[in-house]
């Protein structure tokens, strides 16, 4: 039998608080996780947005939209960014809605799969992350997505031709259509071993378990011997 691989499906969105803060207590779990060498993660699609245009108005706060966005009052939506933001500082993140420009994801997940295509996935998703939600940069503007491609491992040229282009926007596409296929509504979703979901950035703890859980169902079964007695084997007999 080859060497077992535990394959972990993220669908998650740049413009999600949650995903940053789910990334973060994967990457805990992993740090705990005896076969983490073993484990191969894929980033996944997922636009909490489509239709937003590559800028946004700035004119209109973060709490303003959100509560737009879910018919509460700014003081309600403010609450909720106000527990994001703790959320976020207890695993060291620093999270400045004040700062944040929402705009169109398409392009940057385009650049993800590229980036997964030439082995850098991770250190791109963790820059854009990085630049969306602590440095309030535009993740909309093409220019912004090259600068973050190229600091994050990515070739320039390559990454300037995607973004001139339509490469990878059918991949993109897939993504989000397997997620309807499977069901999944809100990110970011975890994926174990291709039939394991979690949904939500749960806690450390959590993911760990379903690590675990996910890894046993890996391993074919072996036999659970009870009682041993002589026996002749091909070296000879007790």
């Amino acid at each position: 039998m080859g060497v077992l691989k535990l394959a972990i499906d993220i669908w998650s969105d740049i413009a999600c608080p949650w995903c940053y803060i789910g990334k973060r207590h994967l990457e805990q779990a992993l740090d705990r996780f005896a076969h983490k060498a073993n484990v191969e993660i894929v980033w996944r699609a997922f636009e909490l947005d489509p239709s937003a245009p590559r800028l946004r108005d700035a004119s209109q706060t973060y709490a303003e939209r959100l509560a737009k966005k879910y018919g509460t009052q700014p003081q309600q939506a403010q609450l909720r960014i106000d527990q994001m933001v703790a959320v976020a500082a207890k695993d060291g993140l620093e999270f400045r809605f004040d700062r944040i420009r929402p705009g169109n994801t398409f392009d940057a997940h385009r650049l993800l799969h590229l980036a997964h295509e030439r082995g850098v996935q991770d250190a791109v998703k963790e820059r854009m992350l990085r630049a969306y939600m602590t440095e309030g940069q535009a993740i909309g503007d093409p220019e912004v997505l090259l600068a973050l491609a190229r600091e994050a491992g990515l070739d320039e040229r390559e990454a300037r031709e995607l973004l001139d282009g339509d490469r990878y926007a059918a991949e993109v596409r897939a993504d989000e259509a397997l997620a309807r296929e499977l069901g999944i509504s809100g990110v970011p979703f975890f994926v174990l071993g291709g039939r394991l979901g979690v949904s939500g950035a749960q806690p450390a703890e959590v993911l760990l378990a379903a690590l675990d859980k996910a890894w046993l169902e890996l391993v074919p079964p072996g036999l659970d011997v009870v009682s041993e007695g002589a026996a002749c084997g091909p070296d000879g007999c007790d």
